[in-house]
Parts: C-alpha cells; structure tokens; sequence
C-alpha cells in the first residue's frame, strides 16, 4: 500500500510549522505525527497500525470494517464509501491507512481546506485508479462546487464537467474507475445530507479506556525501544485525555528527559517528573485548564459567571475558550454549563483541593 498526498508538502487545512498547537495536550495533530505523505518530513512514523489486528481499541468499528473488507475482497470490488467522525486525535486517518492495507491499495491523503477550485478535486478523481482509497480529512469544511463534483462521483463513478460559457456551454461526463472515499471529521452534523447520505459505512470513534491507552503506550515504547518499568505506561495512559495521538505525544517528551538525565529505564516516578515540568497533572490537566478553574474560584467563587467575562479574565479569546478549554473540563464532569454561566463542580474543586461550596 502506497501512501500519497495532494497539493502542497503542508496541505491547508493541517498545522504549518507556525501553526503547532501551543498545549501539549491539544489533540491536534503536529507535523511530525501526520503521515509522511502528508508532511513532506522525516520523521518516527512506525507508530501507526499498518493492519486491523495491531489496531488497538475501537472494537465495535473494527468487527465492521473487518467484515465490510472480508466481503469486499471476495466479490472484488472497492470498499463502500466510508464516514469516520469523533473527536480529534482518536485515529481517524490512521484507520484510513489501515484499510488501505488491509485492501493492499495505495491511500491518496488530502484535506478538504486544500480542495478551494473545482479543478482540485477534479484532478485528485481522474487519477484515481481502480478500488484506491481517497482519503478527505475534515470533509464538513468542503465548499459547494466541490460537494456537488463528488455527488456523481461517489454515487455512479462518473465526472460531470461543463465545457464552454454561456449559450455554447455543455456537460460531459467521464467515467471514473470505483474508488473508496473515506471522510474524516470531528462535526459530523455540519455535513450535508446529500453528502452524509452518499457514504456506506458511518461509523463514530469514541473516547478510549484506561487499559486501551495502556497497551498503545506500551507498543509505542517497544516501537520507540524505550524501557519502561511498572506503571510508567498506566502513569502516561492516565494523562493523556483518552487521546492516543496526546499519549504519544506524552510518550516522546518522558523520552527526551529520560535521555537527557541518563535513565535506561522510565518508571512512574520519571514520568511523573518529566510531565510536571510541562505542567500537565495527573488528570490531564495542563495550565490553561487550571488557570480557568482558579479564576472562576478566586474571582467568582466558583461561579456561576459568564464566557465572555472569563474569556476577559483570562485574555482569551472566548470562542478559542469555548472550543479548546472547556471541552475536556466538561467531559471530566470539573466545568458545567448553566443558563446563567460557568460553574466549578465539587469534583473540579476537590481536584484542585479547593473546599466544596456552602449551601446558599
């Protein structure tokens, strides 16, 4: 299996190198953990599956894919479209490549930010060959022209083109080969329903468990020959946001203070250490997450208090709060949303040691 990118060596739509989230817990993807394809840079990228069995978690999405590429691979045809959405960081390109080589076909990456012009994606469809897979991360961001080029597509293999302006216009249609489309987003909902309805196979990626992130650190560690001792991996499992791209991440910053010190071996005292220093707790909590808490129990006794009067606080932009910060707190059950505003939970303040909250 081949992997291939279109456009430029850093596609729109991924991070360029002045573009690298500022969080080490941001589930976004730096450059070094983009496929190679896509980056245009060396780089470790061993730490991806190349197949189902070596994919770690996800089992319900993996009994379907294994059963829709079984039965693929015996009537010989392309793989039904397929609609991958969850949050980011969860594996969602890497499942892509995966099914690429369970097929044994080459996996051609882009983005949807990158297809602006009709002709992008038009090139990307003619030079498709038989059952390849096409591979369009953050689908819901395609414009218009571009969603009603891959209508025919997806649906009869077949290119609508007009040719000529005016009254000399005319449609020609070219046939395509069949190919596999295979969508990432983390806004399923923001997708058309004509688009939504072409794919096959919708499937959601969730959250992964404790014991799931785990053994994906341990692979990783093998991967990376680095020696782990009891409980490091549970240690980084822990931090990590049930996010593996985020425990790789973790994985590779214990590594460089591990060999900077000279421990051969990382226990969970060194990984303890190593993610202090880049102030992320045991919970996953990093700075940004516990400067929120703090001014909302400093400034307002844990609130309720508004967006944009935190967002002021903490001199940030409240959309980027709303959409960067809160989310993990939430999920944690630390933050609640209420009609009159922000409020820290007692399970917010008994993680940041703050006594629980008289009754009124």
């Amino acid at each position: 299996m081949a992997i291939v990118s279109s456009g430029s060596s850093a596609p729109r739509g991924r991070p360029s190198r002045d573009e690298l989230p500022a969080r080490l817990v941001d589930p976004a993807p730096v450059l070094e953990e983009l496929p190679a394809a896509a980056s245009g840079l060396p780089r470790e990228d061993s730490l991806r599956p190349k197949r189902l069995a070596d994919y770690i978690g996800q089992s319900e999405l993996k009994q379907v894919l294994a059963i829709a590429v079984e039965a693929t691979r015996a009537r010989q045809e392309a793989l039904d479209h397929v609609l991958l959405y969850g949050p980011p960081g969860l594996g969602k390109t890497t499942m892509a490549l995966v099914l690429a080589e369970e097929l044994g076909v080459r996996c051609r990456i882009t983005s949807a930010p990158a297809l602006e012009r009709p002709r992008d994606i038009v090139g990307l469809l003619v030079n498709l060959q038989p059952h390849e897979l096409l591979f369009i991360d953050e689908i819901h961001r395609l414009n218009r022209v571009a969603e009603e080029i891959l209508y025919p597509a997806m649906e009869d293999y077949r290119l609508d083109l007009t040719v000529g302006k005016g009254t000399t216009a005319r449609t020609r249609s070219l046939d395509l080969p069949p190919f596999t489309l295979v969508g990432a987003t983390t806004r399923a909902g923001s997708l058309s329903s004509p688009l939504r309805d072409r794919f096959g196979l919708i499937q959601r990626l969730e959250f992964y468990g404790l014991d799931e992130l785990q053994q994906i650190v341990e692979r990783a560690a093998g991967l990376l020959q680095i020696k782990l001792e009891g409980g490091a991996a549970l240690e980084v499992a822990r931090r990590c946001r049930g996010t593996p791209r985020i425990a790789n991440r973790l994985l590779r910053r214990v590594r460089d203070v591990a060999s900077v010190r000279g421990h051969g071996r990382i226990g969970a005292p060194l990984v303890a250490e190593a993610l202090s220093l880049h102030r992320v707790d045991d919970r996953g909590l990093d700075a940004s997450d516990r400067r929120l808490l703090t001014l909302m129990l400093e400034g307002y006794g844990g609130g309720p208090v508004g967006l944009d009067t935190l967002a002021a606080g903490l001199g940030e932009d409240s959309a980027t709060l709303e959409a960067v910060v809160e989310p993990y707190l939430l999920q944690l059950g630390f933050l609640q949303r209420t009609p009159r505003g922000r409020l820290v939970t007692p399970a917010g303040r008994n993680h940041l040691g703050w006594p629980a909250k008289a009754a009124a």
